[in-house]
C-alpha cells in the first residue's frame, strides 16, 4: 500500500503525510472464513453443525476436488434422480456484524466473487486490471443501483463465463449418472445470470426460487433454456414464523403471498410449486396445512388451463434502464423481493405489470444505441430516483438516447415515467425529457420562473379511482409545464395562492403524435394497478380498448386465453365483490365473485 502502513494488531491503517481535516477511506480485500448463509442459519434456525468456509474452483486444487467429489457423490447416491445445486460458486454479498445482525446485503453483489486468482485471470484475459475502486466505487459498494461502468460489466461477464464453464463440467457429471440438474436461484447464484449470455451453456434442466410475489413468479417462469420452473412459496417453515400462537399470522402471510403471485401465474405459469423449511414445524399448524392444500389445487387448475397458452395482451411495454434484459424482473431489488422504504414506491410498478394483460420487455440504453427501440414496443417505462441505474443517470446526457426516445414518442408511441425519470441535471432542467413528460422537478434553480399550471383535471386514466391515490414515498417539488394535464396535485395548507404552489403527483401530456404519463410513485395496490393499466392504454392511444377483456371492479382482473377460448376473472381481494365483465368483443355480464375466487368463463359462441 502506497503512502500508508498497516498495524495488524490494532486493526488500523496509518496514513503517512495525511492532510489535516481531510477524510480518507481504506479499501481492502478480506477472506471469508465462514460462509454467510451458514451464519444466517446459525442465527435464524439455531444451527450448531461445524462451520463451513466458502470454496472457490478458481483455485486449481479446489476445482479438481469439486469435480471428483461430484462424481463420488453421484456414484454413492443412485436413488437420487434430481440434484439441486444451492447454488453454484459465488455467494451474493452478505455480511454480518459483531452483534449477529445483518450488516450488508446485495442480492446482485459480485463482491464475494473477487479473489487474487480471479483478478489475475481477468487481467490476463481482458487486458485491464480491476482495482479496489471498481468494487468500492465512489465511497459505496458497487451495487445494482449504481450505473454500471464498462469495466464492471466486463468483470461480470468474466465471472459468468467462468461459472458457466465450471458448472457445465459438474452438470455433465450429473447427467452421466442419469440424473437431472436443478439450480436454486439464491444463495451462491452470482455469476449464473439466468438472463445473461452464458446461462444456456450450463445445460441445466430446472430452476427453483423463492416467490416473494408476482415479480419473482415472472422472474422464475420466464428464465430461458430450462425445462422446469419451480416456485418456492412463502412463508418458509422456519422458527421465526412457525412458533406457538402464530398460526393466524402464518396463514395471513401465505394468503398475501399467494394473492400477489397468482396474478402473475395467470400470465406466465410455473411448472411446479413447493415450500421450504422444516415440515415438522408446519405440521403443528393444521389451518395452515389445509389452506396450502386449497392453494395447491388452485395452482394445478391454473397450470392445466394456462400452461403453454399465450394470454391476450393489449400492448407491449418495455422497461428502460441501464441493465436491460440481464435484470429482467429484477429491477429495484436489494435483498430479493424484500420491502425497502426507498424502493417500494417503484417495485409496485413491476408488481402491477406482472399481472396486467400486457407483454413486458426489458431494454438497456446500450440496446437503444446499438439497435434502436424495437418496432413492437408501444410504451417505454422509465422508473427510479435520479443518478441511479434504473432511471439511467448519465445515459440521459447522450444526444442519441434523447433523439431516439423523443422520436419514438413523437411518431405516436407512449412514455411513462415514475419518480425521477430521465433525470440528469443539465441545461436548466432535471428531467432531460421534460418536454416529453410535461413535468420537471424544481431543484431551486428556476424559482424565478412562475408556474401557473396547478388545476387538477378529470381524465381517462383516473376514471376508476375511488379513493385517495397512494404514491408511496412519492416525489416533492414536481411541477407541470404549460399545456400539461395535471391529474393529481397536492397543496400545502400553509399557502393559498394561484401560482408557484403544489406538487404534481400525476400528469398526462401529448408530444407530437404520441403521449406521456408521469407518476410520483406507484406502490402496488389493486387501484394503482388499474391506474397503470389505464396509463398504458392512454399513452399508447388505445383507450378505446378499455372494455375488452376487462372487469370494472379494481379488485378484479381478467385474462383471456384464445387457444382455450376461456376467460379467467379473478377476485384479488379477501371479500366478495360485484363487477361487470367485458369479453373480447365488448359483450358485458354482471358477476358476483366470492373472496379470492377465479371464475372461468367459456368464450361466447
Amino acid at each position: 500500500m502506497k503512502g500508508c502502513t498497516i498495524d495488524s494488531k490494532q486493526g488500523t491503517v496509518i496514513i503517512k503525510n495525511a492532510a489535516s481535516y481531510h477524510v480518507y477511506s481504506v479499501d481492502f480485500m478480506a477472506k471469508i472464513i465462514w460462509h454467510p448463509v451458514q451464519i444466517y442459519n446459525y442465527l435464524t434456525n439455531g444451527w450448531t453443525i461445524p462451520k463451513q468456509k466458502t470454496y472457490d474452483p478458481a483455485c486449481p486444487l479446489t476445482g479438481e476436488y469439486v469435480k471428483k467429489h461430484m462424481a463420488e457423490w453421484c456414484e454413492s447416491n443412485p436413488e437420487i434422480d434430481v440434484v439441486r445445486f444451492t447454488t453454484f460458486l459465488y455467494q451474493f454479498t452478505l455480511l454480518f456484524n459483531e452483534k449477529g445482525k445483518e450488516k450488508y446485503v446485495d442480492w446482485f453483489g459480485y463482491g464475494l466473487a473477487a479473489n487474487p486468482a480471479l483478478l489475475k485471470r481477468f487481467e490476463q484475459e481482458y487486458g485491464c486490471a480491476m482495482t479496489a475502486e471498481d468494487f468500492v466505487s465512489g465511497g459505496t459498494y458497487n451495487n445494482p443501483f449504481r450505473v454500471p461502468s464498462r469495466k464492471y460489466l466486463m468483470y461480470q461477464d468474466f465471472i459468468s463465463k467462468f461459472v458457466a464453464k465450471t458448472m457445465r463440467g459438474l452438470i455433465d457429471i450429473v447427467h452421466q449418472y442419469g440424473k437431472e440438474a436443478m439450480m436454486f436461484l439464491g444463495d451462491d447464484w452470482i455469476g449464473s445470470e439466468p438472463y445473461g449470455s452464458y446461462f444456456k451453456e450450463m445445460n441445466l434442466d430446472a430452476v427453483v426460487g423463492s416467490v416473494g410475489g408476482g415479480v419473482t413468479v415472472r422472474m422464475l417462469a420466464e428464465i430461458p433454456h430450462v425445462k422446469i420452473h419451480e416456485g418456492r412459496f412463502l412463508p418458509y417453515f422456519f422458527p421465526d414464523t412457525f412458533f406457538e400462537g402464530n398460526e393466524e399470522n402464518a396463514v395471513l402471510e401465505l394468503n398475501k403471498n399467494w394473492n400477489t403471485a397468482r396474478r402473475a401465474l395467470l400470465r406466465s405459469p410455473l411448472d411446479r410449486m413447493g415450500f421450504g423449511g422444516y415440515l415438522s414445524l408446519a405440521d403443528k399448524f393444521p389451518k395452515f396445512i389445509s389452506r396450502v392444500g386449497d392453494i395447491c389445487n388452485e395452482f394445478r387448475q391454473i397450470h392445466d388451463v394456462c400452461y403453454g397458452k399465450k394470454p391476450y395482451s393489449v400492448a407491449t411495454v418495455a422497461i428502460l434502464n441501464a441493465w436491460g434484459e440481464k435484470r429482467s424482473w429484477m429491477a429495484h431489488m436489494v435483498a430479493h423481493e424484500l420491502w425497502y422504504q426507498r424502493v417500494y414506491s417503484y417495485q409496485g410498478v413491476y408488481e402491477a405489470l406482472s399481472g396486467l394483460p400486457v407483454n413486458v420487455k426489458f431494454l438497456s440504453f446500450e440496446d437503444i444505441r446499438e439497435k434502436g427501440i424495437p418496432d413492437d414496443v408501444d410504451v417505454l417505462l422509465n422508473v427510479g430516483d435520479r443518478d441511479t441505474a434504473y432511471s439511467g443517470g448519465e445515459n440521459w446526457k447522450d444526444p442519441l438516447i434523447q433523439e431516439k426516445v423523443r422520436e419514438f414518442v413523437a411518431k405516436g408511441k407512449g412514455f411513462i415515467g415514475v419518480g425521477e425519470p430521465t433525470s440528469y441535471l443539465e441545461e436548466g432542467r432535471l428531467f432531460t425529457l421534460s418536454d416529453v413528460l410535461g413535468v420537471d422537478e424544481e431543484v431551486s434553480l428556476t424559482l424565478s420562473e412562475d408556474k401557473y399550471n396547478i388545476e387538477k383535471k378529470k381524465h381517462f386514466i383516473t376514471e376508476d379511482v375511488i379513493s385517495e391515490v397512494d404514491y408511496g414515498e412519492g416525489k416533492k417539488n414536481i411541477y407541470a409545464l404549460d399545456g400539461t394535464d395535471v391529474l393529481d396535485i397536492r397543496f400545502s395548507p400553509r399557502f393559498e395562492r394561484k401560482v408557484n404552489v403544489g406538487e404534481v403527483l400525476m400528469a398526462a401530456n401529448s408530444f407530437g403524435e404520441g403521449r406521456s404519463v408521469y407518476l410520483a410513485g406507484l406502490p402496488y395496490s389493486p387501484q394503482n394497478a388499474r391506474i397503470l393499466y389505464r396509463s398504458i392504454l392512454w399513452a399508447s392511444s388505445k383507450e378505446e380498448r378499455i372494455h375488452r377483456c376487462f372487469s370494472t371492479n379494481v379488485d378484479t382482473e381478467v385474462n383471456y386465453y384464445p387457444e382455450s377460448r376461456l376467460y379467467a376473472i379473478a377476485n384479488n381481494s379477501s371479500y366478495d365483490v360485484e363487477t361487470v365483465f367485458f369479453d373480447k368483443n365488448g359483450r358485458k355480464e354482471r358477476l358476483s365473485l366470492s373472496s379470492g375466487e377465479i371464475r372461468w368463463v367459456k368464450e361466447h359462441e
